[in-house]
């Protein structure tokens, strides 16, 4: 233990850990004030090195294994809480500080997606079955940043609120064409065929996804308006009234903004716009946290906004309107964990418990990431011309009251 409580003695200040090494001995640390306690017990002396050498990734792998075990009736939510509100003092250590530094000088390596690998990537993430998701999505089968009235407005009608507040944006007339980079489950592309006569070429690499969002479009009597495709973005061909891509430039890689951007241009009739839903960082450019690499979104990047002002400048972009929700996706998630949570023993026993294990510390490092850390999210509206979006942003509210009073869902 003595590599691993030279780190915590420095890490941990706020709440307190103890830690339970492989001998049974308990090691403290931490003031026990302005935070929770936490225990944990280690179960082989080798984790403790593991855990000291690399902290993000082996204490997650040591807890999907076993070999990290909370005590007292603790949940791994816990254990994150107490690292999420002492993060600074981690990213000070030497030894992280040099980690650190190493995954900046492979991040380009590390997060990109060129054609082929792209698909690869994306499958990873959401060819596990989609009963999966039902368990603990709402019944939209929406898996992105919903949009929140109020903190206590239910995951569904955030949700509906999101893809209202969308389609204001969008300025849509019945006739339009509409091309959506990224289509999800299809949520969205239905959405805007039903509720405005628009026709949607909506593009996905995820097989499972593309299926799923097929079989909505014939039930929801839209499929001859809605065009479901397993594509990649940049093989997307043609013009369209409006393009709109919603949680999808996280996906693209770190050297793909210029080529996203561009693209986007390129789809864009004259006179059109566009709009892009995205998680970003309020930090300097930074790199993907080595969990979500090697188990959850590999090749997945968060920009800083200076990246992708940059792009946007390169591409000869105009940003029309940029819109912050900051903490909007912390009250997604926590509903996303609790829901999964109420429901793991059905997750176990499709998924296994080393899966489900996964997903236990996935959410919860992500919602603490929205609520401690760096992470919003952030939506824009690009143009070709300063004028091709109204100049007061009156027009969205007005939008979303008359989708709300006749209903829109």
């Amino acid at each position: 233990m003595m590599l691993l409580s030279h780190l915590l003695r420095r890490f941990v200040r706020r709440g307190r850990l103890v830690v339970l090494d492989h001998a049974g001995q308990a090691h403290g640390f931490g003031s026990g004030q302005d935070g929770p306690e936490v225990t944990i017990r280690l179960t082989d002396k080798a984790v403790e090195r593991e855990i000291f050498l690399n902290p993000e990734l082996k204490t997650a792998e040591a807890y999907m294994d076993g070999r990290l075990v909370m005590e007292g009736g603790g949940a791994v939510f816990d254990l994150l809480y107490l690292f999420s509100i002492n993060r600074s003092g981690l990213a000070a250590h030497p030894v992280q500080r040099m980690l650190r530094s190493a995954w900046r000088s492979v991040r380009r390596i590390q997060q990109r997606n060129p054609l082929g690998l792209a698909a690869k990537n994306i499958r990873h993430h959401y060819d596990i079955p989609p009963a999966f998701y039902r368990l603990w999505l709402d019944e939209t089968m929406t898996y992105s940043c919903a949009y929140y009235p109020t903190p206590e407005t239910s995951l569904f009608d955030a949700q509906i609120a999101k893809l209202r507040h969308i389609a204001a944006k969008l300025r849509l007339e019945p006739g339009m064409t509409v091309a959506e980079i990224g289509s999800g489950w299809g949520a969205l592309g239905t959405f805007l065929a039903r509720n405005y006569g628009v026709t949607v070429t909506s593009v996905t690499l995820s097989p499972e996804q593309c299926a799923v969002a097929k079989q909505r479009a014939i039930d929801e009597g839209v499929a001859d308006r809605v065009d479901f495709r397993e594509q990649d973005y940049r093989l997307l061909e043609g013009t369209y009234d409006r393009v709109v891509s919603i949680a999808m430039m996280e996906a693209i890689g770190i050297d793909e903004f210029d080529t996203y951007f561009r693209k986007i241009k390129a789809l864009t009739k004259p006179g059109g716009h566009a709009l892009v839903h995205c998680i970003g960082r309020m930090s300097p450019p930074g790199t993907t946290a080595p969990f979500i690499r090697k188990y959850i979104f590999p090749g997945g990047y968060v920009p800083a906004l200076s990246e992708v002002f940059a792009s946007m400048e390169r591409t000869g972009t105009w940003c029309a309107d940029c819109e912050s929700l900051r903490l909007h996706y912390y009250w997604t998630i926590k509903h996303w964990r609790e829901a999964y949570d109420a429901r793991r023993e059905e997750a176990v026993a499709m998924m296994g418990d080393r899966f489900c294990r996964m997903w236990d510390f996935y959410l919860a490092s992500v919602e603490l990431g929205f609520l401690h850390g760096s992470n919003f999210v952030f939506q824009l509206l690009l143009s070709d011309r300063r004028d091709d979006v109204p100049v007061v942003r009156d027009f969205i509210q007005d939008e979303e009251r008359r989708l709300a009073e006749i209903g829109a869902r």
